[in-house]
C-alpha cells in the first residue's frame, strides 16, 4: 500500500495510523459499510455508510481508545478520562478488556445511555458539574492526586491515529470515494481520516450550527472557544478544538458545513425509516449535511457518509 505523503513536523503520520491498525486488530471491529440505494433518504445518489455505530461501546473511540492503551506505558492507578459519554464508555471498555483500572468522569448533561455503557463496562464513575469543563477539571485533579494516566478525547496523537483507522478501513472497503462527510466534535475523527485520505478523498467536516469548534477555528486562524448550544453537545460538544487537531485540518479539509439541529433530527429519523439504523444526534450529522442541502455533490460525486455513534436511548427516536 503506497501511503499518503505526510506534512513534516506533525507528531502523528499516515504511518502511525497503519501501524495503529495493526495494534488494535482484534480488538475493534471491522464495521461494515453498505451502499443506501438511490432514493434512500429522500436522495438521488446512493451513499456509502460506514456503520461505526456499530463498533465496541457504540462509537468508533473503541479505536483511539485501544491505540492509547496499546501502546502506553500504563500506571498501576490505571486510566483516567473526562467525556461527554462516548469517550468514557470506549476507555472503560477498552480498560476493561485489557484488565486496567479506569475512572470515568462525565457531566450531569451525559445521556443516560451513555452513562449505561460506561456502568456496564465496570468502570468508576463520577457524575458531576453541569459542563464538560466541569468533569475535565474534577478528571485533572484525580490524576494529580493518584498519578492516573489520561487518555485525551481527541487532541492526542495516539487517540488521532487510532480514530484514522476509521478511513484506512473504509478505503479498503470502498476504494472508489471520492468524498466522505464527517462530523465534527473536538476533532480527533476528522484528524486521523484527513491525514489517512489526504491527496486521494476529499474529506468534508459537517458540526451543528450551535456547536462548531473547527468551523470557527478554520475561520479564525486558530483554535477559538465557542458557545456549545446543539442537540448533539453530549457528542459533538467541545468548547474549543486542540491544537493538533487544527494543524492537521487547517491545510486538510475540503469543506466545512454547518447544519441547525433540526437537520440533524429528520437525518436521524431517516436513518431508522430508511435503513433500521440506529444513530445518536451526532451519529446521524453527517448524513444531515447531504438531507438538508448543506453540501451538494457534484453529478456523478461518489459520496460517504460516517454514522459515526448509536448510543442513545430508543423511545427518543422519531416515529417513522
Amino acid at each position: 500500500m503506497t501511503l499518503p505523503t505526510p506534512q513534516s513536523g506533525l507528531p502523528v503520520t499516515p504511518a502511525d495510523i497503519e501501524a495503529a491498525a495493526s495494534r488494535i486488530a482484534g480488538h475493534v471491529r471491522r464495521t461494515p459499510v453498505i451502499d443506501s440505494g438511490a432514493g434512500s433518504f429522500g436522495l438521488d445518489i446512493s451513499v456509502s455508510l460506514k456503520l461505526e455505530q456499530l463498533q465496541h461501546s457504540g462509537s468508533f473511540k473503541a479505536r483511539g481508545a485501544f491505540n492509547t492503551l496499546l501502546s502506553s506505558d500504563v500506571p498501576e492507578a490505571g486510566v483516567a478520562a473526562a467525556s461527554g459519554g462516548n469517550h468514557g464508555a470506549a476507555v472503560a471498555h477498552a480498560a476493561r478488556t485489557l484488565g486496567l483500572p479506569a475512572d470515568i468522569f462525565v457531566p450531569e448533561t451525559s445521556s443516560p445511555a451513555k452513562i449505561a455503557r460506561i456502568r456496564a463496562a465496570g468502570a468508576r464513575l463520577h457524575v458531576g458539574g453541569a459542563r464538560y469543563a466541569d468533569a475535565a477539571e474534577a478528571c485533572a485533579r484525580h490524576r494529580a492526586e493518584t498519578g492516573a494516566m489520561d487518555i485525551h478525547a481527541y487532541d492526542a496523537a495516539q487517540t488521532i491515529a487510532g480514530q484514522g483507522t476509521t478511513a484506512l478501513e473504509w478505503l479498503e472497503q470502498v476504494p472508489d470515494l471520492d468524498t466522505v462527510l464527517i462530523a465534527v466534535g473536538g476533532g480527533g475523527l476528522i484528524s486521523g481520516c484527513a491525514l489517512w485520505l489526504e491527496g486521494r478523498v476529499k474529506v468534508v467536516a459537517v458540526e451543528p450550527e450551535g456547536s462548531c469548534a473547527l468551523h470557527a477555528a478554520l475561520a479564525a486562524g486558530a483554535p477559538v472557544d465557542v458557545t456549545v448550544d446543539s442537540l448533539a453537545a453530549d457528542s459533538l460538544g467541545a468548547k474549543r478544538c486542540g491544537d493538533l487537531v487544527h494543524a492537521i485540518c487547517a491545510t486538510r479539509i475540503g469543506a466545512s458545513v454547518l447544519v441547525s439541529d433540526d437537520a440533524i433530527r429528520d437525518a436521524q429519523t431517516r436513518l431508522w425509516r430508511d435503513l433500521q439504523t440506529v444513530a445518536e444526534p451526532g451519529g446521524a450529522t453527517a448524513l444531515a449535511a447531504l438531507t438538508s442541502g448543506a453540501y451538494r455533490p457534484a453529478p456523478g460525486e461518489r459520496v460517504g457518509v460516517l454514522v459515526c455513534g448509536g448510543n442513545v436511548a430508543l423511545d427518543t427516536l422519531a416515529a417513522p
